[in-house]
């Protein structure tokens, strides 16, 4: 028995035909989401609102494919919650930092006691000026 992937594949995807409306099937196949799993994030995603036409068949447009591949990216392959995802696409998000952005103190050169002591002297200094303002 093969055992089964921790993570959904992360499968180069087809491209977007040029049409203007999607049935969930088309769309499932073109973004590698399972059709119940768009109706779950229609629900989730107040950005996600296909058209809904005769009998209440769902039918998307090409942005909402688009969409549904950028919440596809942020869950599966970033590792975002539902709820990380959503504010991350409603701009609340933090934008992930470049890994030279996020290096450590030490690896930037900067000499950590010194700050501290400097930030100290400075924490002093503010403590006479209250003490000073309270006599």
């Amino acid at each position: 028995m093969s055992e089964r992937p921790s993570k959904p594949e992360l499968a180069v995807l087809p491209p977007i035909p040029a049409k203007r409306y999607f049935t969930i099937g088309e769309v499932s196949e073109l973004c590698g989401v399972k059709p119940h799993v768009l109706r779950y994030w229609e629900q989730e995603f107040t950005q996600l609102k296909p058209v809904k036409r005769r009998g209440n068949r769902r039918y998307y447009q090409h942005h909402e494919v688009l969409l549904i591949r950028r919440i596809r990216e942020l869950l599966y392959e970033q590792g975002f919650t539902i709820s990380g995802a959503r504010n991350r696409l409603d701009g609340r998000g933090h934008e992930i930092a470049e890994p030279e952005e996020t290096a450590p103190a030490a690896a930037a050169g900067v000499d950590v006691d010194l700050v501290r002591a400097e930030l100290e002297d400075i924490l002093a200094l503010l403590r006479q000026d209250v003490d000073v303002d309270v006599a």
